[in-house]
C-alpha cells in the first residue's frame, strides 16, 4: 500500500489522518500553508511536515488533499505538476472529480473520498459509522479507494459527482442550517437571561426522532398547521431584529407548504 500525503491539516485532514494511522495506514507526509498546524498534525501521526509546496514528496503516493475548494483550485495545477505518477484524491463534496482532469499536466488516478459529516479537531469522532462516498478515474482506481474507505468506515458507497453535490446541499441544510438556528435560538434565550442548555433535551429528541420517522413525519409546531395568531406572536417579538423575522417567515412557509403536499 502507497504511504499517504496530506494536503492540508485542519478539522477534516485531522480527522482523516488519524482515523488512517490509527488504522495502520502509512503516513509519509503532511501539508499546510500554516507552519504551526501541519507540525500539530505531523507529531500526531508520526510524520515529516512542510509549510512549502516545492517540497511535498513525489512518487507513487495518495495525495489526500482536504483544503478550502477556492484553495484547491487554485493549488492543483502546482500540486500534480511533477507528481503525476501519484494518486489525487479530493474531499471536497461539492467539487466534480473532473477537477483533476482539468489540465495539461494531470495525473493517470484521481478521485473523490468524501466523508460526509461535521468535523472539529477539539472533537474527535470515530469513522466507523461515517458514510463515506467514493468516485474514481477507473474501475481500478473505484476498487482502490473503496478499500481505504472499507478499513475506517462500515458505510462506502459508489457515486457520481453530480449526486455528491446534491448530499453536500443536504447535508448544509440538515448540520449547517440547523446549527445556525441553534445560535439564533442561544442569541434569543442569552436576551431573556436563559441558559442555552435547557434546549439540549429538545435538541436531543428531534434528533433521536429522525432515527424512527421522517422528518416530514416528525414536525411539529405552529408552522405545521400554521397556527397564525402564534406565528404572528413570534413576529412581533421579533419586530426589532428584521432578519431573524424573515428568516423566522420563510422557514413557517416552507413547513405549512411542505406539510400539504401529499
Amino acid at each position: 500500500m502507497a504511504p499517504f500525503v496530506f494536503i492540508g491539516a485542519g478539522n477534516l485532514a485531522t480527522s482523516l489522518a488519524l482515523a488512517f494511522f490509527e488504522a495502520g495506514f502509512p503516513i509519509a507526509q503532511i501539508y499546510s500553508r500554516t507552519e504551526n498546524s501541519a507540525r500539530v498534525l505531523a507529531q500526531r501521526v508520526k510524520a515529516p511536515w512542510t509549510d512549502c509546496i516545492e517540497q511535498i514528496l513525489q512518487g507513487d503516493y495518495f495525495y489526500f488533499t482536504a483544503l478550502k475548494d477556492s484553495v484547491l483550485e487554485e493549488l492543483v495545477p502546482s500540486l500534480v505538476d511533477g507528481r503525476e505518477e501519484g494518486f489525487f484524491i479530493h474531499t471536497a463534496g461539492s467539487l466534480p472529480m473532473s477537477l483533476w482532469s482539468q489540465f495539461s499536466s494531470s495525473p493517470s488516478r484521481y478521485g473523490v473520498f468524501y466523508p460526509m459529516q461535521t468535523f472539529s479537531r477539539q472533537k474527535p469522532i470515530p469513522f466507523e459509522d461515517i458514510p463515506i462516498f467514493i468516485e474514481a478515474s477507473t474501475p481500478a482506481a473505484v476498487e482502490e479507494l473503496m478499500k481505504l474507505g472499507r478499513a475506517i468506515s462500515h458505510h462506502v458507497t459508489q457515486t457520481d459527482s453530480e449526486r455528491r453535490q446534491k448530499l453536500h446541499l443536504a447535508a448544509v441544510f440538515a448540520c449547517n442550517f440547523s446549527n445556525h438556528c441553534y445560535a439564533l435560538a442561544e442569541h434569543l434565550l442569552e436576551e431573556a437571561e436563559i441558559p442555552f442548555e435547557v434546549m439540549l433535551p429538545l435538541i436531543d429528541e428531534t434528533a433521536r426522532k429522525a432515527h424512527l420517522l421522517s422528518p416530514r413525519q416528525g414536525q411539529t409546531g405552529p408552522a405545521i398547521r400554521y397556527d397564525k395568531s402564534v406565528i404572528d406572536r413570534h413576529l412581533t417579538v421579533l419586530a426589532s431584529k428584521p432578519q431573524l423575522q424573515e428568516i423566522y417567515r420563510l422557514l413557517s412557509e416552507s413547513i405549512h407548504k411542505m406539510a400539504l403536499k401529499p
